[in-house]
Parts: C-alpha cells; structure tokens; sequence
C-alpha cells in the first residue's frame, strides 16, 4: 500500500502488561500492509482544585508535595509503555508510518474520551479486559461494558491468549448477524493459520426435544415425539443457507475454504451459555457476536447476549459488532 491511506485501529490502554497483551493480539491478526493502529492513552491528572489544598490548608503541604514527582513518574511510565507497544507492532512487521503514539489528558471521563475519539473514522476500538491492579481491574471492566453502549465501531475486548488460532463466529440466520464475521474477514491477515468455526445454537433444541419425550412417553406417543424431533430438525436444516453464505462471504475474503468449520448447538441453557461452553469446550480463543439485530426487540435481546457473552468469557477475546 505504497502511499495509499490505511484504515485504522484504536487501541485504549492503561499502560498495564495486560494492555501490552492487546498489542500482541492485534499485532497476530491484523493484515500489516493495510492498517494503521493507534495507541491512546487517557492521562488522568490530580484536580488543580485540590492542589490548591497545599496553600489553603497547610496541614495538607506534606502529602500534596509528592503528587508532581508522582504524577511524572507516570508520564514516564506511559512513554516507556508506548515504545514496548510500538516495538512489538514493528517485530510483526508494521512500519513505523503505521503507528501512532496518543497520550491525552483527561478531558470529561475516561469513557466519554475514549468514545469521542472512536468517532474519528476508526475502523475498531480495541481494549484489555483487565489491568493491572484489584482496582484497575474494576475500573477497566466498567469503561468496557459501559463503552459497548457509547462507541458507534466494533470493540474488542481482549482477554486471554495474545495469538488467536481459532474463532468462533456466532450466527443466528438474519443478514445482520454476518456483521460480526465479515468484520473479522476484512481486517484479518488471511496468510496466518487461523481456524473458523460457524457456530449457531438452535434455541430449547435439546431441552424442548427430552420435555416432549418425558411427557408423551408410552408407545401411542411415539408419533408426536417423532413430529418434535422432524420440527426440531428441520429448524437446523433452515440455517444451512446462512452457513453456505457466511462460509462464501470469507472464501471471498481470501479465507482457505479447508480452515472453514461450522456448527449447531443443540443446548437449552440459553444462546450466551452455549456459546461460552462452546468456547471453552473447543478451545476458541476469539468470540465474535453482534450486537443489533433485525427489530428493537432483537437488538435488545442480542445486546443482552453480548454482555453475557463478555461476563461469562473472562479469559477469551470477544469481539462485538455493531
């Protein structure tokens, strides 16, 4: 891409060793030729309000007196951070044009910067599940979850294994589901050895079919629970259409057909449950999932999923699209 404009990524960090993780994460998946990443950082400073205790109140002048070392010993913090995180993009071999360094003060609230920022024409937002702290870990799941809500791009949370060698790519039938995994196919480096999984869970499969069986249980039921069994199918069979063109979608893409997978999960414990088991079962390191769907009913619904998703999945990458 020799002078051509780069799409690019927004990564918020905290300066943590598990946001060096994220770096990591995108530095193995993402296509190098074609991306710019940046990293940002929301400098939160002490209030001039309460510096001002040091001449108002002088009881007050032997704690405040450390706060201006304190607070430079975390700019250089954050500088020496930045230069870990950019030596670890150029070793996967982004060109240094490629990378942009953002260090920012704290402007209204670590969120509300975070999602100003991601409105400037960024094709994700990527951010760590945990930093590096009890407290840190809090604070950071909360600009998580609460950002899902503010940022208008697909997130990323990261979480897990910094190397992704398979996916799991939900799907539930409707256009908008294809979201998620044409996303992932169009920022992917497809010359690494990934593994994709199409993944749909047929809901009250397996718990609708063992009710039906229960409770029409002597030989003169057998037809109706043969008439479940063919409805319970036939709902599966329903969805190979989608799987044919999400598999075409990524083939497209410059996917390897052979690293293509796909299947339907005949759980009752509700889609975000069998979603993580799945994960968890499979060994998927990365979760992709929407979060709108076809009506306001099914965006609220899938919203929901995509939370639960997160909370359940605490040591893999999810990544939700919008």
């Amino acid at each position: 891409m020799n002078g051509a404009v780069r799409d690019r990524i927004l990564v918020a960090n905290d300066g943590s060793e598990h946001s060096l993780q994220s770096v990591r994460y995108i530095s193995s998946i993402l296509d190098r030729n074609r991306f710019e990443v940046v990293l940002f950082h929301v400098v939160t400073k002490v209030p001039e309000s309460f510096m001002d205790l040091e001449k108002k109140v002088p009881a007050y002048q032997y704690r405040i007196v450390s706060i201006e070392p304190w607070e430079k010993q975390q700019q250089k913090a954050i500088r020496e951070f930045m230069e870990k995180a950019r030596a670890i993009l150029m070793d996967a071999g982004f060109p240094n044009k490629a990378i942009t360094l953002r260090i920012e003060d704290r402007n209204i609230g670590i969120s509300q910067d975070i999602t100003a920022e991601s409105k400037n024409g960024y094709k994700a937002l990527v951010v760590g599940r945990r930093g590096h702290s009890d407290f840190k870990d809090f604070m950071l799941g909360s600009v998580a979850e609460h950002i899902l809500g503010l940022v208008p791009i697909p997130v990323w949370i990261v979480g897990g294994a910094s190397r992704p060698i398979k996916v799991l790519a939900c799907l539930d039938g409707s256009e908008e589901s294809m979201l998620a995994l044409t996303h992932f196919a169009d920022v992917l480096d497809t010359s690494k050895n990934f593994e994709i999984t199409l993944f749909n869970v047929v809901p009250g499969f397996h718990g609708l079919r063992n009710f039906v069986r229960k409770v029409f249980s002597s030989e003169g039921d057998k037809t109706a629970v043969e008439q479940i069994d063919r409805e319970l199918d036939k709902a599966a069979a329903a969805l190979e259409p989608s799987f044919d063109n999400a598999r075409a979608a990524l083939i497209s893409r410059g996917v390897d057909p052979a690293r293509i997978q796909q299947k339907i999960a005949q759980g009752s414990g509700g889609p975000a449950q069998a979603i993580v088991e799945e994960a968890e079962k499979g060994e998927y390191e990365t979760i992709l999932v929407g979060r709108r769907g076809l009506s306001k009913v099914e965006e609220h619904t899938m919203g929901r999923v995509s939370h639960r998703v997160i909370h359940m999945a605490k040591d893999r990458t999810v990544w939700v699209v919008c």
